[in-house]
């Protein structure tokens, strides 16, 4: 089986295109617990908070948001007996010392033209790029850290992180070519299907934890009210027709695509349940279709609220795991450079 290697930054709220697009993904791909693949920790988790600092952040919320964050995944499905879950600041130290040995091979220029930093500096004001911090500029080697240092296989990604996994197999073939076969080289694997959760009210783009209290964005931990408020006010179309067809109608086929993810049927066979219904019954269905997919979610994730120190033994387990992994991939490192050893 080959090892995979996923993370998610603790900024924003877990929103419905997170969950059905990514985490529920995560949980259906899990082995068998007690397996091979589970207990060797094969499908590896992180929240990697360092991540989120790359960017102006208050310590308080920060550490407030991982902890929700690993709970969500907990709720969600993503289970320690059968998969490998932790905070990637609780590893810190392997992943610090790895990022620095890679930037040693990283060049200026291509880390220059990723396309997220040429994206989020756009808007920094008057500073520009001069403005930003060098851990935003710097952030796609700590990502490449995070990945070699599990001897990952595949990184599955949506087409905005692709890039970064391209610049992990450079950097991963750099240090093979000059220090010798060191590394595993990954992979970018996309989903070949999926949901791709829009925005309700700008259904032509994704769902966003930067939107933070938008119409458009139904969040993990929304009320059943709030989730069927957001849901009924979502934008559709004039024609009152009840089809699959994101060009020309954008609106309702997202619609289909968070019923279809929410009731686990395909888009098609989604069409075709809710064919001929007017657009007010139509919202109506996929509102109840998400209240029912979340209610479990948020009664386990109220049980893990209730229960915090289960919660950091499941933490800490998983960092006591990712640091073994981690460590031994960190000493071929240093060997390989020539680091001196330790004793």
């Amino acid at each position: 089986m080959a090892r995979v290697f996923s993370g998610i930054k603790p900024t924003g709220d877990m929103h419905l295109g997170n969950l059905c697009g990514a985490v529920q993904r995560w949980a259906a791909g899990q082995p068998p617990a007690g397996s091979p693949a589970a207990l060797a920790g094969e499908q590896i988790f992180c929240v990697v908070d360092l991540h989120a600092m790359t960017m102006p952040f208050v310590p308080a919320e920060l550490t407030a948001t991982t902890r929700q964050l690993a709970m969500l995944l907990l709720a969600a499905g993503i289970d320690p007996e059968r998969s490998l879950l932790f905070v990637q600041s609780h590893v810190g130290g392997a992943h610090g010392e790895a990022t620095w040995i890679l930037n040693c091979v990283a060049g200026f220029g291509e880390l220059r033209r990723m396309t997220q930093f040429k994206d989020k500096t756009a808007g920094a004001g008057e500073g520009g790029q001069e403005s930003v911090s060098a851990g935003l500029f710097d952030y796609p080697v700590l990502m490449a850290a995070d990945i070699v240092l599990y001897d990952t296989d595949e990184v599955p990604v949506g087409d905005d992180q692709r890039q970064h996994v391209e610049l992990t197999r450079d950097l991963a073939l750099r240090f093979n070519h000059r220090f010798g076969d060191t590394l595993v080289v990954p992979k970018a694997t996309l989903p070949a299907a999926g949901a791709r959760i829009m925005d309700l009210q700008q259904p032509n783009r994704k769902m966003s934890k930067s939107d933070d209290g938008a119409a458009g964005c139904v969040y993990v931990l929304d009320t059943p009210k709030q989730v069927t408020k957001k849901i009924k006010s979502a934008v559709t179309d004039s024609d009152a027709d009840v089809r699959y067809d994101p060009a020309t109608k954008p609106g309702v086929s997202n619609l289909l695509d968070i019923y279809a993810a929410a009731t686990g049927v395909t888009v098609e066979a989604a069409a075709r349940d809710l064919a001929g219904q007017q657009y007010g019954p139509l919202k109506a269905a996929v509102a109840d279709a998400v209240v029912a997919m979340l209610e479990p979610l948020q009664a386990r994730f109220a049980e893990l609220s209730a229960d915090p120190a289960e919660v950091d033994r499941v933490l800490a387990e998983g960092a006591d795991r990712a640091s073994a992994k981690a460590t031994e991939v960190l000493e071929r490192m240093r060997g390989a450079v020539g680091l001196l050893p330790r004793t």
